[in-house]
């Protein structure tokens, strides 16, 4: 069976695209996978990397307004028409997956024009515009939040099969993480991470909690490789002592086991991020991204609050003074937390890979 996949632009929705393809040749042992992306995008770094064969189209993000980079951008979609055209008459897809990111549109809607079977997956609250328009051609459209449904017409395609999530982020040992990461068994454990490429205004909030942190509370924060720099300038400038239970990283390798054991989980709402918190059913202060597409992360965000498994900050009223009450209303109250763990895992979906290989063998 031949399996073309694509997604890119941001990590968002090129890991769910790699889960996926994981996902297929675990269970397709005869399977051919090829993955499109950009030249330009992360997608052709992680793709090659992960193992599976990679092609790129040419296509560029349509600006909101029309002016010289809206023209430009036609220009290129118009070409990535072309490019989808010729890489499909090529491989003779059976199935065609798309993650999201504008680099999935050309190829899901020749397949779709084309008649081959077409699955995309929405990865946040409120879809992306690439999606919302695949949609009306697509044979299948897979959610990660229900509530993302009402924002797609053509409700008899939409199935909530959850996001696809690294294999690495379940069943680890609690022992081993804590060993691994030096944090003591029964301190109360924070950790913290700006997303992919950082927060800067998590890190302000988080300088300030720093001096007020008790001693039974470890914390890791991530600051996020370009924001670092600046971070520990500031530290030093306020001088401030970090004892041996803070820990600041530019970048963490050893996430999977920071989650596994962390109390509070404190990070913007990628959809990423919340479906690895929800498989594992932890509790989280969540502090979504003001200037995402469409605002997706404060949908996202609210989702979990609404059912009781987050608090959440936004960015217009994240202050170390509000972030600091909130991580101790949690701290004091250990029935809250498990009660937010509980909410948390029942909206996990630890088997999204496998849920949306089912829908993909549906469809074929």
């Amino acid at each position: 069976m031949r399996y073309l996949i694509t997604g890119g632009g941001t990590g968002g929705h090129i890991y769910p695209a790699l889960a996926i393809a994981e996902e297929i040749a675990e269970q397709d042992s005869n399977a051919e996978i090829l993955y499109i992306g950009t030249e330009d995008g992360l997608e052709s770094k992680l793709v090659p990397k992960a193992g599976f064969n990679f092609e790129t189209v040419r296509v560029k993000g349509l600006p909101r307004k029309i002016n010289k980079k809206f023209f430009i951008a036609l220009k290129e979609l118009l070409l990535g028409l072309n490019d989808s055209r010729k890489i499909i008459k090529k491989f003779k897809p059976d199935v065609i997956i798309g993650t999201g990111g504008y680099v999935s549109a050309p190829i899901v809607f020749i397949g779709a024009l084309k008649t081959i079977p077409t699955l995309i997956h929405e990865q946040n609250a409120y879809p992306g515009i690439a999606n919302k328009i695949l949609s009306r051609f697509v044979d299948k459209v897979a959610i990660t939040f229900d509530e993302a449904k009402k924002h797609f017409k053509n409700k008899e395609k939409i199935v909530n099969t959850g996001n696809p999530i690294r294999k690495d982020i379940l069943d680890l040992n609690k022992e081993e993480s804590y060993e691994k990461l030096n944090i003591e068994r029964d301190d109360f454990f924070i950790l913290s991470f700006g997303g992919s490429g950082g927060q800067r205004s998590l890190n302000k909030a988080i300088i300030e909690v720093l001096n007020r942190l008790g001693e039974d509370v470890s914390l890791i924060h991530v600051t996020g490789n370009r924001l670092h720099g600046e971070f520990i300038s500031e530290i030093k400038e306020k001088k401030i002592e970090l004892s041996d239970k803070i820990k600041i990283m530019d970048y963490l390798y050893d996430m999977p086991h920071a989650l596994n054991i962390a109390d509070i989980i404190i990070t913007p709402a990628g959809a990423i991020t919340l479906s690895e918190i929800s498989a594992i059913g932890k509790a989280s202060i969540l502090t979504p991204k003001s200037y995402t597409a469409e605002n997706h992360q404060e949908y996202n965000a609210n989702f979990f609050k609404e059912r009781g498994a987050s608090e959440v900050i936004l960015e217009k009223k994240l202050t170390g003074d509000n972030l600091y009450k909130s991580i101790y209303r949690l701290k004091n109250d250990k029935k809250l937390i498990m009660e937010m763990e509980q909410a948390s895992f029942k909206i996990g979906k630890p088997k999204a890979s496998k849920n949306i290989y089912n829908e993909i063998l549906k469809i074929i």
